[in-house]
């Protein structure tokens, strides 16, 4: 077996880039990724079998990257087993963690010998066929809070100087993000704002790190939030309100509906922002 972890990633802004070719599909926007994640251990097995958290599931992005992984290796079948304390669905990129962390292990396990950037590829295609994510992978494949600015380049992003700090969040429920990305009308909204928000980001990465860079992060991502449509939910709208009553700095996770801070808040969890990027966990022959 082998084994190997990816961050979760908290996306703040988001633009769609479509292409026919899924390598040149992808997002432009920010985000940052959290201590939280998803741990795979990959095995051989006479079929593929995926499970998330001793569940039975069906993962379509998951077995796409198997079924790419595998191809011509004489391998029947391979059982992959998901672990997370966060939940699916709700803006945390598990998709895209649960991608990139199987495709490490499935290349330790089957001896591929693939580059990380190739495996890192294989996850990001497979979450633009799945319709389940367009920027995770980039994120979590770099580690840390990130700007990805550079149209056409999936994996390239730059690092903002935000020092690994507390993050706190709460979570009310999921948003389909094969709906919003399936949404003409709404994708039209989301990239308007989008373009604006970019705009602020590139005077954000000549920014020098202080207390106020990560505060500009949210202001972006608050403005973002709105202009484009996603913040809807009352439950949302109003934790958000109640944080900055209290003088701090919150927004809406992307895409879910779930709220993030840098202040503690009712119902939160706490969590850390940090800079590690998905590793090789362990393999064991």
């Amino acid at each position: 077996m082998a084994r190997a972890y990816a961050p979760g990633n908290i996306s703040c802004v988001f633009k769609i880039i479509p292409h026919s070719d899924a390598t040149r599909m992808h997002s432009l926007g920010m985000g940052f990724t959290v201590t939280e994640g998803v741990n795979v251990t990959v095995s051989d097995f006479h079929e593929t079998e995926v499970l998330f958290n001793g569940e039975s599931i069906n993962f379509p992005t998951v077995l796409a990257v198997v079924e790419r992984l595998i191809q011509n290796t004489g391998v029947t079948g391979i059982r992959v087993d998901l672990t997370s304390p966060l939940p699916l669905g709700c803006g945390f990129g598990l998709s895209g963690a649960a991608a990139l962390a199987t495709a490490y292990a499935l290349n330790e396990l089957l001896h591929l010998c693939k580059d990380t950037e190739s495996l890192a590829m294989v996850a990001h295609v497979a979450e633009v066929e799945n319709r389940t994510g367009l920027g995770d992978v980039c994120s979590q494949y770099h580690g840390g809070c990130l700007v990805k600015l550079k149209e056409g380049a999936p994996l390239v992003a730059d690092r903002l100087p935000i020092a690994e700090q507390p993050i706190y969040y709460r979570y009310f429920g999921p948003i389909q993000t094969s709906e919003v990305l399936g949404n003409p009308e709404q994708t039209f909204r989301i990239n308007r704002a989008a373009d604006v928000a970019l705009n602020t980001l590139r005077t954000l990465t000549r920014a020098k790190p202080d207390t106020e860079l990560f505060n500009a992060c949210f202001a972006v991502s608050k403005q973002f939030s709105v202009e484009s449509g996603l913040l809807s939910d009352a439950r949302v709208i109003d934790t958000i309100a109640q944080i900055e009553a209290e003088g701090g700095v919150a927004s809406m996770i992307m895409l879910g509906n779930g709220v993030f801070s840098t202040h503690p808040f009712v119902g939160a969890v706490k969590t850390r922002l940090v800079n590690n990027p998905a590793r090789l966990v362990r393999a064991t022959q």
